[in-house]
């Protein structure tokens, strides 16, 4: 079961994917728990994951640390977004 908010989240981590990696919302739309994400997107470079954050961080009102961020919490769809559903709801 998700914590009340979760579903907003996703949302939200989905449209900053959608706008800052400049993918249709129909790709977005499809991403679910185990779509990959760096390393398997090609839009998601070093450069883009600075704007994905950055935006995370904006829309979200949280702030991410230098060292939160690895490869894991952008291994897939699901990761980031557990990744920001902890940040924003706690």
């Amino acid at each position: 079961m998700q914590p009340d908010g979760y579903v907003e989240v996703e949302n939200t981590v989905r449209g900053v994917l959608r706008d800052v990696l400049g993918i249709s919302a129909d790709r977005a739309a499809a991403f679910d728990e185990t779509t990959p994400l760096f390393g398997a997107l090609p839009e998601l470079d070093s450069l883009a994951v600075a704007g994905v954050l950055t935006e995370l961080e904006d829309r979200l009102g949280i702030l991410i640390e230098d060292d939160e961020v690895d490869g894991e919490m952008l291994e897939t769809f699901g990761a980031l977004t557990r990744f920001a559903a902890d940040k924003a709801l706690t």
